[in-house]
């Protein structure tokens, strides 16, 4: 891991301040550890199944795994080999939140794909009849171009952003709990612990509020103030309630739509036994 980061990041792009990634064992281990020191480097772990804490990567995986499956087709084990397709094809596919593609943000053109070449498109043979000298003039105007491109690339994205995040927050309901209060937890594979039966309730606890974070994070007590599980998302805890909290039910007022249709079907009921007899 750490060679891979050193000759494909650092001396690629540079020295970055900060790195996201998940707990997995390439990400913390002594080696990274020394690394992250050697170079100043802060390495922060997204919380336990919280795939938001990294959304970038996962946005782009989804992406990728949705390509993916279009090009294996029935033998998935050679998806591996169909990895730098795929990485292609999301490079010069038209991305709606920057209304550009991966591969005109970075070197201020399209790309020519292969199929163009093969079958030459109206783009490439304009090119052709074009001059050497006309086709740097060009280019060179391209190149001046470029950040008032990825500028409006970036406006694009943050109003896109905007529009998903008040869509989003129509729609969700937000957990909140504070310190003190007695929760459950869902059961496994947070949990890591032994596998139960297989209808086993899906949560477990109860558990108390030991210490809220930013981000809709906490850490979780037992009874005893030990600490079993690690930082938790808020998606992944629910409220306990006592026998003496448990909310009231009340039944459900009836839709005067319910109503109509319950004494329509009465009406028509009486009305088909009646003809029926006739």
């Amino acid at each position: 891991m750490v060679k891979f980061f050193t000759n494909n990041i650092l001396y690629r792009y540079g020295t970055p301040r900060k790195i996201i990634s998940d707990k997995g064992t390439a990400f913390k281990n002594a080696r990274v550890d020394e690394f992250t020191r050697r170079y100043n480097i802060e390495w922060r772990y997204s919380y336990v199944y919280n795939p938001r804490a990294n959304g970038l990567a996962e946005a782009f995986n989804k992406t990728l795994i949705k390509i993916l499956r279009k090009t294996v087709g029935n033998n998935r084990k050679d998806w591996h080999n169909k990895l730098p397709e795929a990485l292609w094809a999301y490079r010069i596919m038209h991305r709606t939140p920057t209304q550009a593609t991966p591969y005109s943000l970075v070197y201020g053109t399209e790309a020519v794909s292969p199929i163009e070449v093969e079958l030459p498109s109206f783009r490439v043979a304009m090119a052709s009849e074009v001059p050497l000298t006309k086709q740097i003039q060009l280019r060179l105007q391209e190149f001046d171009g470029m950040d008032e491109r990825r500028l409006a690339a970036q406006q694009n994205l943050e109003l896109y952003q905007a529009r998903m995040t008040r869509a989003y927050e129509k729609l969700s309901i937000p957990r909140a709990f504070r310190r003190g209060e007695l929760v459950l937890v869902l059961r496994r594979p947070i949990t890591g612990r032994h596998h139960g039966p297989k209808f086993a309730p899906n949560w477990e606890g109860t558990f108390r509020i030991d210490q809220v974070y930013d981000g809709g994070a906490y850490l979780l007590a037992t009874e005893n103030g030990e600490h079993p599980l690690p930082i938790l998302n808020g998606r992944c805890l629910k409220k306990y309630y006592s026998q003496n909290q448990l909310p009231e039910y009340t039944k459900p007022r009836r839709h005067p739509d319910e109503d109509f249709i319950a004494n329509w079907a009465e009406a028509h009921e009486g009305m088909t036994q009646l003809f029926s007899r006739q």
